[in-house]
């Protein structure tokens, strides 16, 4: 039976095609919401840039259709309809004070269930609180799938064989394994663990070669790069595929303390400073505060921007700490920085530019929306690796959740890519403190 979707005004903000995606059924935007969507078009930002498309979409298939929207209009390609309903009495409304429009396209979705009893009809919403008030009174609501990565089945770029034991030998020997010969269907660059079947403890890792179809042996051992030694087996590989130039695209994804930006920000330098594969590192982050914003900042550019980039400098003061920066002829970071060697910038100003032979990390990638993550994957010229980083479970952006967040999308849609790989960190690193503090708080 066909059924009637009511979208809510987050939803087509958050993906403007959302009114494509509902199949052969119809689907309803209240009038409510096309005024909503109004009062963004004007911001200069992804909000704006959503909401003028969404108005050019709805626009194009008024003109295409020959008939008004409120009497719905077909929507090519899936079979469905499209309509704006629009209340026949005037629906009251008690000023425009915060709410106002969520109650006003509530009743909408109310009046029109109450039309047409026999019909399903389903609202949807991003918004929880707005998807509880609804179920309250009766209202069927769900959020919008579109585009969404449950954070529970995402790929670990990790998996474990049990095999005899001289197939573990071969490989612990660093002689190639054959992907053909093995009881498991793998991605490429997959991480492989393996085991033997009569003793688990003897194992040997390995990575998954889609160009030759072999399991090939880790090129990093426990002396890791510049003396950040891997401390487990996410790390072992995490490390691996940082190094590796067949992967051009690498997602790791871990909670706090699991060593994802130490390591990426380590392989960087390796690649760059030591082995010249890449012309430069770049490490960017986007700005988000955590919990209230201390407002504008005083001073240049540079000093506005610091406290933002410190958790990039104190990982870089950790690597050079200690011993670790001597394998490079710069005493410190401040000279690889002044050099150009390393740039370290926010985000916000990399649209329009053209990245290439650089090693690019960017952190905190779970603030970042698709469409954001796709400007700056794109942003990437010829031989340009990027890292993204990142927790899905410490998200600023008020704007994407674990499941919508740029990060976890490209972890999904490059999994079977050849030229991507994805590594989930599971234990923490930091410290015993830190670490417990994770498990207990």
């Amino acid at each position: 039976m066909k059924k009637t979707y009511v979208l809510d005004t987050n939803v087509v903000l958050h993906d403007p095609l959302a009114v494509y995606k509902f199949e052969d059924n119809t689907v309803v935007l209240p009038i409510f919401v096309i005024e909503e969507v109004d009062q963004f078009k004007k911001e200069l930002s992804e909000l704006g840039q959503n909401a003028r498309q969404v108005a050019r979409i709805l626009d194009d298939l008024r003109n295409q259709n020959g008939r008004t929207l409120d009497q719905g209009v077909s929507l090519e390609g899936n079979g469905g309809d499209l309509r704006v309903a629009v209340p026949a009495d005037s629906m009251p409304r008690r000023g425009h004070g915060p709410g106002e429009m969520d109650r006003a396209i509530l009743q909408m979705a109310i009046k029109l269930r109450d039309e047409e009893p026999d019909k399903p009809l389903i609202f949807v919403t991003m918004d929880t609180n707005l998807r509880i008030r609804a179920d309250a009174l009766g209202l069927r609501a769900e959020t919008y799938e579109g585009g969404r990565v449950s954070i529970d089945e995402l790929y670990s770029g990790v998996c474990t064989i049990d095999v005899d034991a001289d197939v573990v030998d071969r490989l612990a020997k660093r002689e190639l394994v054959d992907a053909g010969t093995l009881d498991a269907a793998l991605y490429p660059n997959a991480g492989v663990v393996l085991r033997e079947h009569e003793r688990p403890r003897h194992t040997a890792l390995g990575r998954y070669d889609p160009k030759s179809g072999m399991v090939v042996p880790l090129r990093v051992g426990r002396e890791g790069v510049w003396r950040v030694r891997p401390r487990n087996l996410e790390q072992y590989f995490a490390l691996d595929m940082l190094l590796s130039s067949d992967v051009h695209l690498l997602t790791l994804v871990g909670k706090a303390g699991t060593g994802k930006t130490l390591l990426a920000i380590a392989a960087g330098l390796q690649s760059v400073v030591q082995d010249g594969t890449y012309g430069r590192m770049l490490v960017s982050r986007p700005i988000f505060p955590m919990g209230r914003d201390v407002g504008y900042l005083p001073g240049t550019v540079e000093e506005k921007l610091n406290p933002w980039m410190q958790p990039i400098f104190d990982n870089l003061e950790y690597i050079f700490s200690s011993g670790r920066g001597r394998m490079s002829d710069h005493r410190n970071y401040e000279e690889l920085v002044a050099s150009g060697v390393i740039q370290i910038e926010p985000l916000t100003y990399i649209r329009g530019r053209s990245l290439p032979n650089q090693f690019l990390v960017v952190d905190e990638a779970q603030n970042l929306t698709p469409h954001q993550v796709k400007t700056v994957i794109t942003r990437c010229g010829a031989d340009t690796k990027i890292v993204l980083t990142g927790d899905p479970y410490q998200i600023d952006n008020p704007y994407v959740d674990a499941a919508s967040n740029g990060l976890t999308v490209v972890a999904q849609r490059f999994q079977g890519e050849d030229i991507g790989a994805h590594v989930t960190m599971v234990k923490g690193e930091r410290s015993e403190l830190a670490e417990r503090a994770t498990q207990l708080l």
